[in-house]
């Protein structure tokens, strides 16, 4: 089994900063990667930012260029950091923990997320 603990949420201005990040437990090391989602009112859970262990990374349009993910593998840490934020990135930010499955690597366990309510 693998714990997943998210931290740093909070509420701010559009054009304000915050940095998530999460901490893994348990099981977690065979992962092949990371990733932080957003679940926002109404919607389907999105891909916001992934990274693998070999330090591959990739944002959803969206956040490219506004948001930083990063990592420290060996103490099962990740981290989001995210500027210049819109209101539209108000959701709660849920950290998962990608295993290969034979075909891909894809979120597996997920933790119980964190709220960022961003206003106008």
């Amino acid at each position: 089994q693998v714990q997943l603990v998210e931290s740093g949420g909070g509420s701010v201005q559009a054009g304000g900063s915050l940095k998530l990040s999460c901490i893994g437990s348990g099981n977690i090391s065979p992962r092949c990667g990371m990733g932080w989602y957003r679940q926002a009112p109404g919607k389907e859970r999105e891909m916001v930012s992934i990274t693998s262990n070999v330090g591959e990374r990739e944002y959803s349009v969206g956040v490219q260029g506004r948001f930083t993910i990063s990592q420290e593998i060996e103490k099962n840490k990740l981290y989001l950091d995210m500027r210049s934020l819109k209101t539209e990135g108000t959701g709660v930010y849920i950290c998962t923990a990608r295993f290969w499955n034979g075909h891909a690597c894809l979120p597996q366990y997920w933790g119980q997320g964190t709220q960022v309510t961003v206003s106008s």
